[in-house]
């Protein structure tokens, strides 16, 4: 059963924190609510904060001189961000927003590098968090390169799943095919083999996933591996202990 303190909280990394470290960290983390398409970080340009995630979804995007843009990682309660903070470094290459809107705790990044630098419990759970992102980027990099845009759709929706609450998913074709890379027709194409198939509806910018278990099937090796990496590295996905919390 989750201590008193760590059960105030549903980003799984601040659950599984141990409560010595978790009561340096929660006096100096401001819940704050995150609107759809806020910015978290931008390239090459330094943080003032960390976000640890309670709800909602951010996108992690990389984007090329020219202008074409990728999504190549979700981050929900699963997770933090930037990374950066954890490996000690001031910027990084990418863009991180709200995709979904949520809330999330935020700590000043100088705080919470300064419990990091005398916890090695702390240090070691938040860089095994860099590991699985990085695994879950690698993941998507392969996807993208490997897969139909059916089978990367269903994994897309199958990560955002994950990280909601409940089965309806807000996005709207134009958002999904800047995730995707794709043209908007091949979203809306894609779509409707999903809802041909009765694993989605879909309609006004909401997916609601009808058969999960058939998805994933469907998804087949585009989804799984960097999920059982997480769990490897951290432990379950999704809470159990969180059902029905507020």
């Amino acid at each position: 059963m989750a201590d008193v303190l760590q059960s105030r909280f549903r980003n799984n990394l601040l659950r599984r924190l141990p409560e010595r470290s978790l009561a340096r960290l929660a006096p100096q983390l401001e819940r704050i609510v995150l609107p759809r398409s806020y910015q978290l970080s931008s390239p090459h340009q330094p943080m003032d904060h960390a976000y640890f995630f309670e709800s909602g979804i951010a996108s992690v995007v990389v984007r090329s001189p020219e202008g074409q843009h990728t999504e190549i990682g979700i981050i929900g309660r699963d997770g933090m961000c930037p990374t950066a903070a954890i490996l000690d470094t001031d910027v990084d290459p990418f863009s991180v927003f709200m995709q979904m809107q949520g809330e999330a705790c935020r700590i000043a990044i100088p705080a919470l590098k300064a419990v990091l630098e005398d916890d090695r419990e702390a240090q070691g759970l938040f860089s095994r968090y860099t590991q699985a992102l990085a695994v879950q980027h690698a993941y998507t990099a392969l996807s993208n390169a490997v897969h139909h845009i059916d089978e990367r759709l269903a994994r897309w929706i199958l990560m955002c799943h994950d990280r909601a609450d409940g089965a309806d998913i807000s996005l709207t074709h134009e958002f999904l095919s800047i995730m995707l890379a794709v043209r908007r027709p091949s979203v809306t194409t894609a779509l409707h083999v999903l809802e041909g198939k009765k694993l989605i509806y879909s309609e006004r910018g909401v997916i609601i996933v009808r058969d999960r278990a058939g998805l994933e099937a469907f998804a087949r090796d585009a989804y799984g591996e960097c999920e059982k990496e997480y769990e490897r590295l951290i432990g379950p996905l999704a809470d159990e202990s969180m059902s029905g919390s507020d």
